[in-house]
């Protein structure tokens, strides 16, 4: 899969290629982005032959703070 310069032409936004075991441990993985920063959310997971574990993209605003995050900062002001 390659990453077209569109899809990151600012600053702030990413492209996040995880790696893990299994699936339940990359789920928790973007479950823990999409907490913390406006994301793609939980993508398909796929394996690539005769590669160990299991991967996904997340595509990620770090500027911005998901609404837990940002609703989180307002209390701790």
């Amino acid at each position: 899969m390659r990453i077209n310069e569109q899809h990151i032409a600012e600053p702030g936004l990413v492209v996040l290629d995880v790696t893990a075991t299994d699936e339940d441990t990359i789920r928790a993985v973007m479950d823990g982005l999409q907490q913390q920063w406006a994301t793609s959310g939980v993508t398909p997971v796929w394996r690539m032959p005769g590669e160990a574990g299991v991967r996904a993209r997340v595509y990620a605003d770090i500027r911005r703070l998901s609404g837990r995050a940002w609703s989180y900062s307002w209390r701790s002001l």
